[in-house]
């Protein structure tokens, strides 16, 4: 919740329209809108637009949160940077004005056989961010990237288009990630993973925490006083938001993997506060401050992520969930099991099941996203049908003895929303299901089963569950629920405790999981390790150690 003796400052034009306006509409008035730039298209000339900063006046590196690349489709590429030479200060030590930014893309990271180069706009009403959607690519193609600002040149990225929409692509490898909380730990992960030989990466959600980072990073034990003290209070503001993302992209493990891989990015709850649901906070307090407080954190998000112009928030709303192909190989349905969902039964937490939870109005998706997803299922031509999301998709007990308690965050607090999603699957005839699941911070191996109350019903897919980057500490092998979750869970095959993350091979005969863990994170380097290694095969779904 937000500390009681910090008021949060949202822009009293804003506030005033929460008062008077509906839910969702209160950021339609123009006072509003430019106030925070809370508009659906770019600042326009004579509205929100700045005068223009000649680039030959930025006397520091303006690149220090590094770049990124994301959404890969045929032909095109989305390109990241921001612009901000002293990023810990809230302007990121530029002044308010628009800066133009040159790119280029190639086929060497030596930049001699350039392929395109333009130039795109960092707006400061967008804190100089700079999101360059590059068409006309090869498919199926590793290209390198770069921006210059003046006299300033970028790391360089490395990225990738995907293959022909109908292609029969022979195969794909990509990583998943998700929890990095940036005051318990260092981002070993990270710098493993930037040295994987993977086509793309999946974040899960949880990529920044709303809660206080004290000066000394908190488990990171910088010397006291290294950080800032505008880090060590909530996340609650936009300003508060686009510094933590600041603070987290300053880590170079973390820009390394960025600039290594093209990322698919989907959130879960911390990138606005825990475990909210829709428009209800935590803490459930009055719907019209958390709804600015939500919208404050979705425009930093969309600013600092390497996200598409469909996905540029209007207010307090996102339309996150996306569909991307890899040929016919992979289709990928990313799904936003946060923004719609029904508020969590019986006051959160482990709770046995009841009618509350089992009430068939639930939703962890919301009507229109669930139809989404099944309706692509059915036009789906893929091998493989992977759905990337936030929380515990198959069944979870807590106890070896029934009835036992399930999350209520997670889909068992939302049973008929599961079962309309398998039922919708087994009837669109998907043979090859893999759902993709971060929060939680251990690596789980589940089969998905029709019925997870008969564990000889028909396995019809398969979920992989990738640790925590840092969240959690260092973590064990075995936490101490290992035996009783691995035997109140017959369809669990492999649980770890240890930070890491996981990769995934798809081909056209299996698909190939591999948990990846470091030792520890509360100090720096940390080997990895492969703690497990399972096969799916297609036709034939279910984890098989490897």
């Amino acid at each position: 919740m937000t500390p009681a003796h910090r008021q949060p400052s949202h822009a009293p034009e804003l506030r005033a329209a929460a008062r008077t306006l509906g839910r969702r509409r209160f950021l339609t008035l123009t006072g509003a809108a430019a106030a925070l730039a809370f508009s659906v298209n770019l600042p326009a000339a004579g509205t929100a637009s700045a005068a223009e900063l000649d680039p030959a006046r930025i006397t520091a590196d303006p690149f220090t949160l590094g770049v990124a690349s994301g959404d890969p489709l045929p032909d095109s590429v989305l390109l990241w940077t921001r612009l901000a030479p002293t990023p810990y200060q809230a302007d990121g030590g530029l002044p308010a004005r628009r800066v133009t930014v040159g790119w280029e893309i190639a086929l060497d990271d030596r930049f001699r056989r350039v392929v395109r180069r333009g130039t795109a706009t960092a707006h400061p009403e967008f804190q100089h961010t700079v999101h360059v959607e590059v068409g006309d690519l090869t498919p199926g193609h590793v290209y390198h990237y770069r921006f210059r600002a003046g006299r300033w040149i970028s790391p360089t990225g490395r990225t990738r288009t995907a293959p022909p929409r109908h292609s029969r692509f022979p195969d794909l490898s990509f990583g998943l990630v998700s929890c990095q909380r940036y005051d318990q730990g260092h981002y070993t992960a990270y710098k493993h993973l930037a040295e994987e030989d993977v086509d793309l990466v999946f974040h899960l959600g949880d990529y920044l925490y709303e809660y206080a980072v004290d000066s000394a990073g908190g488990s990171r034990g910088y010397a006291a006083g290294t950080l800032p003290a505008l880090f060590d209070h909530e996340t609650v503001t936009l300003e508060d938001y686009r510094l933590r993302y600041a603070l987290y992209k300053s880590d170079p493990d973390l820009r390394a993997a960025h600039a290594a891989h093209p990322f698919v990015v989907t959130w879960d709850d911390h990138e606005t506060e825990n475990n909210y649901a829709d428009d209800v906070s935590e803490s459930e307090g009055p719907t019209d401050e958390f709804l600015l407080r939500r919208a404050a954190a979705y425009r930093a998000y969309w600013e600092n992520m390497p996200l598409r112009r469909p996905q540029l928030p209007d207010g307090p709303d996102l339309k996150l969930y996306r569909r991307l192909h890899w040929g016919r190989l992979a289709q990928f349905d990313v799904l936003d099991t946060r923004q719609y969902r029904s508020n969590q039964a019986y006051g959160d937490g482990w709770q046995y099941s009841g009618p509350e939870s089992e009430d068939p109005a639930r939703t962890l998706t919301g009507d229109a996203q669930e139809r989404w997803l099944i309706d692509g299922w059915h036009r789906s031509d893929a091998l493989w049908n992977v759905v990337p999301q936030q929380v515990t998709f198959a069944r979870r007990y807590n106890s070896t003895t029934l009835p036992s308690k399930v999350s209520m965050d997670s889909w068992d607090g939302y049973p008929a929303s599961r079962e309309r999603v398998l039922a919708g699957a087994q009837a669109a005839g998907i043979e090859n299901l893999m759902v993709l699941t971060g929060d939680v911070h251990v690596h789980y191996g589940f089969d998905i089963k029709r019925d997870f109350d008969d564990p000889r019903s028909k396995t019809l897919g398969t979920e992989i569950v990738t640790s925590s980057i840092t969240s959690g500490g260092d973590g064990s092998a075995k936490p101490s629920n290992w035996n009783t979750l691995m035997t109140a869970n017959p369809h669990l095959k492999f649980f770890n405790g240890l930070r890491g993350y996981a990769t995934v091979s798809l081909e056209r005969r299996l698909a190939r999981a591999e948990f990846k863990t470091v030792s520890h994170v509360t100090t720096q380097g940390a080997p990895l390790t492969t703690a497990g290694s399972f096969v799916t095969e297609v036709g034939e779904q279910g984890l098989k150690p490897a």
